[in-house]
């Protein structure tokens, strides 16, 4: 591929960010969180907003052609730090440790009510 490809382009009024983003092989997949398909936040506990988060990770990466195998990072951004081992369980499903990818994992506040923002960098070859 060449050039720059968007995936999941902001509807008329919205925040002008695409939800995923190719530019020569790479794919960069904005902040996914845990909300459903109608863009309501999914509340619940670190488990069930983290398998919502990166179950649209997942998604939007998929809509670009790609899987969790050609991820090479992964940032994580947690609310509350002790959530950290609830998401790490949720995390195991999703990647093996075998495709590993480099995490970075972040304390922060968040812009609105939820408990995780998960984004990534993948790379596949064009």
């Amino acid at each position: 591929m060449k050039g720059i490809e968007r995936f999941g382009l902001p509807k008329p009024g919205a925040t002008p960010a695409a939800q995923a983003v190719a530019a020569d092989g790479w794919l960069f997949v904005a902040g996914q969180v845990p909300r459903d398909a109608n863009g309501n936040i999914v509340y619940g506990d670190i488990t069930v907003q983290a398998r919502q988060t990166l179950d649209n990770l997942v998604s939007r990466l998929s809509m670009a052609g790609y899987t969790t195998k050609d991820v090479v990072r992964v940032t994580v951004y947690l609310d509350d730090t002790r959530d950290f081992a609830a998401f790490n369980a949720v995390y195991r499903e999703y990647f093996s440790a075998e495709d590993a990818p480099a995490r970075v994992c972040v304390q922060a506040h968040m812009v609105v009510d939820i408990k995780v923002e998960v984004d990534c960098i993948a790379w596949k070859a064009a």
